[in-house]
């Protein structure tokens, strides 16, 4: 099957929305609770859309509903609406386009809640190395082709440091952003996870932490143990590589990305495992509903879109005329 720039795009921000939601069920759930909150494991949205996720019942901060995404597809589309307005990648406009997000502003998230705090659109970050830039880094991979790395490299900075300004942060931003970019030229799934190592490579050299770089090799490094694996399982994949820090939910993500071959697939292993499971589900997601756009379950999408109202089909029509080397797509149908 064929697939154009838009298509690709389309589905690019489709697998980032359904990961998020579906993936918001388990976070932060060991892999044994995830088995004791669904004992026959997560097959989708387990209850009825917009319903409140059961072990949200009563949650002082936010009672998080079925079907409903998280802050990483706000600030995702955030990223995207900034660079719609600006034609460009700037942290000023991401910035300002930030401060009106609402979702996991509190200060239980350190690096949202400074931000929000500041309220300075001009704000820099110099801490944090979590993966909340990683989960938005995405627009910066459809705006620029995987030709321009630098760009690439540089813009995934631009999108980060409003909150994130630690080396790992910023490496993984640029490794989400170069692998989305390389998908929707369709590189192979080798040429995708070889493009992220490079891309991370070169933002630990640009902006070092205290250590010595590590991300690209822990990249490499959880991409090869899950190819050992007999079978890519929840369980399996939890006992080497439980996402719960920078160097494994990220790297966890783009090794799903480029060992399973379907977007779907790869939101439930990711939602089955736990851990920050929306965050693997999303960027997992998003690069391989680019790769493969009809893997992304329309079904899962249309819970997303009636629950969440992001109108991402509309985003990515805008979008997809500002890649590099683009001309306009026709007019898609929601």
């Amino acid at each position: 099957m064929t697939f154009t720039i838009a298509d690709r795009i389309v589905g690019c921000l489709k697998g980032i929305a359904t990961g998020d939601a579906i993936g918001k069920q388990t976070e932060m759930l060991s892999h044994e609770d995830v088995l004791r909150w669904y004992p026959h494991g997560v097959r989708g949205f387990e209850g009825p859309p917009d319903a409140i996720i059961p072990r949200y019942v009563g949650n002082p901060k936010r009672e998080w509903r079925i079907g409903e995404t998280t802050d990483d597809t706000e600030r995702t589309v955030a990223v995207a609406r900034a660079i719609i307005a600006e034609r460009n990648v700037s942290h000023v406009s991401i910035g300002r386009e930030m401060l009106g997000c609402t979702k996991s502003v509190h200060p239980g998230v350190k690096s949202l809640w400074e931000f929000h705090q500041a309220a300075d659109s001009m704000r820099v970050a110099t801490a944090h190395d979590g993966c909340g830039a990683a989960i938005r880094a995405a627009p910066v991979g459809i705006f620029y082709t995987s030709e321009s790395l630098d760009q690439l490299v540089h813009g995934a900075r631009e999108a980060s440091i409003s909150t994130h300004g630690g080396s790992l942060a910023i490496a993984a931003a640029a490794a989400t952003a170069a692998a989305v970019s390389a998908a929707i030229d369709a590189a192979s799934r080798h040429q995708i996870l070889a493009l992220a190592e490079r891309a991370a490579a070169i933002a630990e050299s640009r902006w070092p932490g205290r250590s010595a770089p590590v991300f690209a090799n822990a990249i490499r490094a959880v991409h090869d143990n899950l190819a050992r694996l007999p079978a890519l399982r929840a369980a399996e994949v939890a006992q080497h590589c439980f996402p719960d820090q920078p160097l494994t939910i990220v790297p966890l993500a783009l090794g799903l990305a480029t060992i399973v071959q379907s977007a779907e697939d790869a939101i439930l292993v990711a939602a089955n495992i736990g851990g920050d499971s929306d965050s693997v589900a999303s960027i997992a997601g998003g690069i391989l509903g680019a790769m493969y756009p009809n893997t992304v379950n329309q079904r899962w999408y249309d819970v997303v879109e009636s629950v969440n109202h992001h109108d991402l089909v509309a985003i990515a029509y805008e979008l997809a005329p500002l890649r590099h080397g683009c001309s306009q797509p026709d007019n898609p149908a929601a």
